[in-house]
């Protein structure tokens, strides 16, 4: 582990977050943009037009570099739900034909397929968690030549366990189905290649992984999509020529260039793209791999203290590398061993039976160690 990294975060010495699977914790930079960022909204006669998309543009290029992507693939979203929206306005679905989910798959990208399904008239598939299969066997198993769209994330959001992307991205090609990645449990701590996935839109939230603020995420767009795609909303800020705010009334049917037609109505955001620009810079400076390679060594500190309590956790192999899904029964009380180390300063997430550890790379061996010694005494 590289201890130097804790620095870098804005978190007091005895908290032990292993949270970040749900909100990230907040690296130092981050929230100086942030205040920076409500300095300038509050003098709002210095702001100027090219103020307006200057920064998302910076942004737009950040985050594309950092998942390996062209810019004008990118699109700025305000949520997970948002992005899943965009995907389901697009896809052409017929009657008749299915959509493949995960049993227990987050709600953001259940809700719209359903609807979808229902004015389609199409049916909903659901690949079911088996403890002798793996979710990727059980996703590949539901899809055929009927097989609208397969939409899935990186990993389940309740304990990390994987999906092979590349496995289902081949298999929804071959059908002629469409891929959607709800990726917000994983872009940032996991990366994805996306010239040999080939999905058809990814989302991610901002504020988990990818270290940011709350409101604004991303959706990546395959560039099939970009001449013909509908968008959400009819932004004045998404046609081409926007930049002038002094010819808005002169309209254009015309968006603005590759994904762009797709970003949500107040992209321009003062405070929370800053954010999200110093979040994904210092991203940028560690490297995916840095990071995908530091939280699994931290994962694998847990998960061996797990394995000498004789607590079942899922198996490596078959887990995205920075979730530890704890597997705890009723009689433990996971709620009750939840609020115990909420005492002691330690903070995780249930989810179900499942106690969710989620380290970042502020997490230490003192962090890991004060975990495995509360959780000890817990169930001795």
């Amino acid at each position: 582990m590289n201890i130097s990294d804790r620095a870098l975060f804005d978190i007091p010495r005895e908290i032990v977050y292993l949270n970040s699977a749900s909100i990230a914790p907040r690296l130092k930079q981050v929230s100086k943009a942030g205040h920076q960022g409500i300095d300038i909204f509050s003098s709002p006669w210095s702001i100027t037009s090219d103020d307006r998309f200057r920064n998302p543009e910076i942004l737009r290029e950040e985050f594309a570099r950092f998942i390996e992507v062209d810019a004008d693939t990118v699109a700025l979203v305000p949520s997970a739900s948002y992005g899943i929206a965009v995907a389901a306005k697009n896809i052409p679905i017929e009657a008749n034909a299915n959509i493949v989910v995960l049993e227990d798959q987050y709600p953001s990208n259940i809700y719209a397929w359903r609807r979808r399904a229902d004015e389609s008239r199409a049916m909903i598939r659901v690949a079911q968690r088996r403890t002798n299969n793996s979710l990727t066997e059980s996703v590949l198993n539901l899809i055929d030549s009927n097989t609208a769209v397969v939409t899935i994330p990186n990993c389940h959001w309740t304990d990390g366990e994987l999906l092979d992307l590349v496995a289902v991205g081949e298999a929804a090609r071959t059908a002629g189905a469409a891929l959607v990645v709800d990726a917000s449990q994983s872009l940032g701590a996991l990366p994805i290649n996306f010239d040999v996935v080939q999905p058809d839109f990814v989302v991610s939230v901002g504020h988990k992984w990818l270290l940011g603020s709350y409101g604004l995420g991303y959706l990546y767009v395959d560039k099939k999509w970009h001449s013909c795609g509908i968008p959400i909303e009819e932004s004045s800020l998404t046609r081409r020529g926007s930049e002038d705010s002094s010819q808005l009334a002169n309209y254009v049917d015309e968006y603005r260039p590759g994904a762009r037609r797709f970003d949500f109505g107040e992209f321009t955001q003062f405070i929370s793209i800053p954010m999200a620009i110093a979040a994904i810079s210092q991203l940028n400076r560690w490297g995916s791999l840095y990071v995908q390679k530091e939280l699994f060594s931290r994962t694998q500190h847990i998960r061996a203290i797990c394995n000498r309590l004789g607590i079942e956790t899922l198996p490596t192999e078959r887990s995205a590398g920075h979730i530890v899904g704890i597997k705890l029964n009723a009689e433990q009380q996971p709620m009750k061993l939840a609020a115990v180390l909420k005492s002691a300063n330690i903070y995780i997430s249930v989810r179900s039976e499942t106690i969710r550890v989620a380290p970042h790379l502020h997490t230490d061996e003192q962090d890991i160690k004060r975990f495995g010694s509360v959780l000890k005494e817990y169930l001795v």
